[in-house]
């Protein structure tokens, strides 16, 4: 009971400083590797479901999903990452950009692992694993896990990834 007040009584003061002091994040695996994704630069969370191929399109690119009658693009990111095809089992996801950044695609994760408070994870700061663009902070978490911050954005703005012909 202490401990729900006294968070009770830390959001109430962030609330009225206009601070958040937990960042939730959705923590997912793609391939073998955790990622952790901002809420506000995805959309909705689908079941991988039947995909249309589409030809002349690079390896990574795995084709259109229809979700409520929106087609939207697939990336297979563990490939697009040079880290191998993703096998696609019941508990892939797509998950998919937000309307917000204008770009009609979702991503391929192995599974959705869960919400993730930042707060209560350690910063890695000199461990930066890759010079790409959407790789952010690195984190350890409580559960002895390694976590990246990928962000949608620069994904979106990487000339690569929106040429997806042959």
């Amino acid at each position: 009971m202490r401990i729900f007040q006294t968070d009770l009584v830390e959001r109430v003061q962030a609330a009225r400083d206009n601070v958040d002091t937990r960042e939730n994040l959705l923590g997912v695996m793609i391939g073998k590797k955790e990622w952790l994704l901002d809420l506000h630069e995805i959309g909705e969370i689908v079941p991988m479901s039947s995909i249309s191929r589409v030809p002349l399109t690079q390896d990574w690119y795995l084709g259109l999903l229809n979700i409520r009658g929106n087609l939207v693009s697939v990336i297979d990111f563990a490939r697009y990452q040079g880290l191998g095809l993703t096998d696609i089992e019941p508990g892939c996801r797509v998950i998919t950009f937000s309307p917000s950044l204008g770009i009609n695609c979702g991503l391929l994760v192995t599974r959705v692992i869960g919400l993730r408070n930042i707060a209560e994870m350690h910063p890695q700061p000199d461990k930066v694993e890759s010079d790409a663009p959407w790789v952010g902070q690195v984190f350890h978490g409580t559960d002895s896990r390694v976590w990246t911050r990928l962000s949608f954005t620069a994904i979106a703005q990487e000339q690569r990834f929106l040429h997806i012909g042959l």
